[in-house]
């Protein structure tokens, strides 16, 4: 008859060790009868005797002592059999397939994945930028990174870090036309547009605690937003960006803030993934990396 329980060759094992089903019983958490219902299946099947009881002690029989060294062995590979299955769950390796904004994903998504990637040296990763929300599910994606998230209910979201617009302009722009004081004010100045999709976006702003939105008439109008931002820099004129866009020049001098006081709080970063029960290693290991590289806040205004 095929050995089909590991449990009672693990009871048996145990068992003679222990020279005791009491105290076998005792380490294992199971009842004393449970312990001699799998060593009675055992010897049952083996049609043998392999311990020998008594009302004081437990021994193994001629049988039970050849047995138990095959028992041992056994169970010893069942064991690295598990412990190398686990280890091979726990580290990460395969494709990671990345959908990431444009400018996010490359200024500071790219040098997270870049450490990621000469860290666990198994895992090779596919990288698309979009800033539209391609479906993950149906394009086979691990992990998107979004403004905003998503209202999929087959994603998970998780937040990763506050956003936010900022409106500024080169210092020598605000030296030759001024500051604006107000958003109505930006009529009176030169105005970097994005395009998204053919329509400028409009300019948003928190007014006596409303969301407001400024029209805006650039001369310019940009759909790359990093194209917009050099724009600025040059002092072409006043944009508004994502604050992750310009955190750099703003830190060195190149671009200044204005109407801080009606800024608003965005949609945050969000990590967006398929919901699953069980997240593989190389998509719980990157997303930790980023969570710890950014802890939450924006780091691109702390530079």
């Amino acid at each position: 008859m095929p050995l089909d329980n590991l449990t009672d060759l693990l009871v048996f094992i145990r068992v003679a060790d222990a020279c005791s089903f009491t105290l076998a019983a005792e380490r294992l958490g199971i009842s004393r009868s449970a312990a001699g219902k799998c060593v009675n299946r055992l010897e049952e099947r083996l049609a043998t005797r392999l311990l020998q009881r008594t009302t004081r002690s437990v021994s193994l029989t001629e049988d039970g002592a050849v047995f138990y060294e095959y028992a041992q062995r056994i169970l010893s590979q069942a064991e690295e059999a598990e412990t190398a299955l686990n280890t091979r769950r726990q580290t990460p390796r395969g494709r990671l397939r990345l959908d990431l904004p444009v400018s996010l994903g490359r200024l500071h998504i790219l040098p997270i994945l870049r450490e990621f990637l000469a860290q666990w040296p198994e895992v090779d990763a596919d990288v698309s930028f979009s800033d539209e929300y391609s479906d993950l599910v149906r394009d086979g994606i691990d992990v998107a990174v979004r403004v905003g998230g998503s209202d999929d209910s087959r994603l998970v979201r998780r937040v990763l870090a506050p956003h936010r617009l900022i409106t500024c302009a080169a210092p020598d722009y605000l030296a030759r036309h001024g500051t604006p004081a107000k958003p109505e004010a930006l009529g009176e100045h030169e105005t970097l547009v994005f395009s998204h999709q053919g329509l400028p976006a409009p300019w948003r702003y928190l007014v006596n605690g409303q969301l407001h939105e400024q029209p805006v008439r650039g001369r310019m109008r940009f759909n790359n937003v990093e194209a917009l931002r050099d724009a600025a820099v040059a002092g072409a004129g006043l944009c508004q960006v994502g604050a992750f866009l310009v955190g750099e020049q703003i830190a060195a001098g190149t671009l200044v803030p204005v109407l801080e006081r009606y800024c608003r709080p965005g949609p945050p970063i969000c990590a967006v993934y398929p919901s699953r029960r069980h997240l593989s290693p190389k998509v719980k290991l990157f997303l930790a990396a980023i969570e710890r590289r950014w802890q939450g806040r924006a780091i691109w205004e702390t530079a």
